[in-house]
Parts: structure tokens; sequence; C-alpha cells
């Protein structure tokens, strides 16, 4: 598929291909729009502090399971956060709140694994202020909103920000589309810390504050059945396939392989919607599946499949890093 080609040819090298020449006006040209975008937009502030996790590149990177640390790393410390997105890939038009029951056709993938996760107010909507409004005005003990995805969303004022990066670092080093960059790798020097999920990128500028992500996968648990749960060892012996639609869906891959793992591997797009069709290939054997994916998939297997939850896990100085700046918010 036409995404699937792109990510291999902006990722396999730190150079721009020759297939990706002719791109190179448009990239000239997203650049300028975006740059004039950036330009006319004036940020609205919010009554409480924003914290927006985001990255230059397209595609995931890990934005997810850090707002879920986030979001715990907060209420552990007495705050009352709320999340924001987006709600990629959801059909909804308008404003709305995301509970554990939330369909993922309806507001995103990544908004209901939120909801699930954290047990937080989250809402979604394409314009994320609205959305940080709505979700304030329903939820008044909020004190703190978390952006998932939000770098580039200008008009939401914000206190904190967060660029996270996976092991493919910037790719090629281009604009979109003849490279995975939204912005240039500059934009790093303005941000509060990098998150790197994965070897670093030895083109993050040296004064930025960086920070190592461990994705931890934790126990298996049935789809169909969340209480039970076993460990990678419960599948030895048995014919295994994997399903990813994240945006690196190696990076599950690999974390399967590490748990000693053998099995048949099918990567989809990033933010897929799944039919029954897309999973028949597994009718004879088990499923395992990313967090992600199975909030999507309910329903849709016909035989046994297993969910590999991760926790992210970061240094205590980065969640320090944030209150030193909420606190100066709040003295402000």
């Amino acid at each position: 598929m036409l995404a699937s080609w792109f990510q291999q040819q902006w990722f396999a090298q730190r150079r721009l291909s020759p297939a990706l020449w002719f791109l190179l006006p448009l990239s000239a040209l997203f650049a300028l729009l975006a740059a004039f975008n950036r330009w006319r937009i004036r940020p609205e502030r919010l009554p409480v502090p924003v914290i927006v996790v985001g990255n230059i590149t397209v595609g995931g990177a890990g934005k997810t399971p850090l707002t879920i640390w986030l979001a715990r790393q907060l209420q552990a410390r007495g705050w009352k956060p709320g999340i924001v997105s987006r709600g990629y890939g959801g059909r909804a038009e308008q404003l709305q709140g995301v509970d554990r029951m939330a369909l993922a056709a309806d507001t995103g993938d990544e908004p209901v694994l939120l909801a699930r996760r954290t047990g937080v107010p989250v809402w979604v909507g394409r314009q994320r202020t609205a959305a940080a409004r709505a979700l304030l005005k329903a939820h008044a003990e909020v004190d703190v909103i978390l952006c998932d995805d939000g770098l580039q969303h200008y008009r939401l004022g914000r206190d904190v920000e967060l660029a996270v990066f996976d092991g493919r670092g910037a790719g090629n080093g281009w604009r979109i589309p003849a490279g995975p960059l939204r912005e240039p790798l500059r934009r790093l020097a303005t941000v509060d810390a990098v998150i790197c999920n994965g070897i670093a990128d030895e083109r993050i500028p040296e004064t930025v504050t960086c920070f190592d992500m461990v994705l931890q996968p934790g126990d298996f648990y049935r789809l169909d059945d969340p209480q039970k749960v076993c460990l990678a060892r419960a599948f030895a012996g048995q014919k295994l396939y994997a399903l990813a639609g994240i945006g690196d869906p190696e990076r599950f891959f690999r974390t399967l392989r590490g748990l000693g793992l053998t099995f048949e591997p099918h990567p989809f797009a990033d933010h897929h919607a799944y039919s029954s069709a897309d999973l028949a290939f597994a009718g004879d054997g088990i499923l395992l599946m990313t967090e992600k994916d199975a909030v999507k998939c309910a329903g849709l297997t016909a035989g046994e499949t297993w969910v590999l939850p991760v926790e992210a896990v970061l240094s205590p100085a980065l969640v320090e890093l944030i209150l030193e700046k909420l606190r100066g918010r709040q003295a402000a």
C-alpha cells in the first residue's frame, strides 16, 4: 500500500531517496503553508495549565503510552487531569466526551484507550481548544489538560511541550511529503523536553533536554475476557499470528520476539479500521495484538485472541520538570 511505501522510503535511510526527489517542490510548499499557518494563529489560553504531547514526525511514536503515564503521575501528586485528542479515525464531527464504553469507530482508537487506561475525563474534537473548553465545562474538578498529539495545533496555548521520537528518529530529515517531518528539526530547540522511545537520533540539538522512555510489556489478557491473563510462555509450541496497526508495527513485533515468541506478522496502517475479513488469516491459530488494535477488534475475531498491554517507564525527573513549569504558571 502507498502509506507503507512512503514509510519505507522515509525511514530506510538518513538521506533523500531518488524515488522522492520529485516531491521536493511539494515539501517546500508544505513548509511555507505551515509557517504561514503558525504565524497567523493566535494561541488561546485556558484557565488551567496545558501539557502538549506530540511529535514533529508523522505517525505514532509512543505518544499515547506517554500520555497515560503522565496522567497517572499527575494523579499520584494530587492533580486532576483531563485529556483532549483529535480523535483521529473516528467519524464523530461534534465535540464529545469519551468513556470506557465508547466505540473507536466514533471517537478514534486512541481516545478510547486513554479513557480505559486512565479513568480521567477524555474529550475529542477537531479543534483541541474547543474540546478542552467543553471538557472543563463538563468536569469543573479538572485542573490540568493533557493534549495527546497537539504539538502543531497552535491555537491551543500550552505551558509544557513534549516531543516524542521512536527508534526511527527523523528518518531522511525532509519535510512532508518527501520526508516524515511535520516541522524542521530546529523546532525541537523550543520544546521543554524530547522523549526518546528507543535509540536517540543524533540530529536532536544538543541543547535539548532528553528523557528515555521504555515500553514495558505486561501480561497478555484475552480479548473476549480481560480477566484471563497469561505469560508469553503459555503460547509455546502453538501457531501464532501477530497484528499491529500502529505507527511502527515492527516495534510491536520486536517486543513479541523479545518475549521469545515465533509468529507470522501482519502489519496494518496506523488507525486501520478492521473488518472480520482483515482477521480471517488467524482462523487456525492464536492471534496477538496491541491494546490500540484491541479497542477496534472486539467481536471481529473468530478464534482465540490475546492482547499485550505496555506501560511507559520514564525517569521521575520528567514529572519534576513539568511540575516546576506548572508551579511557575500558578505563581504568575
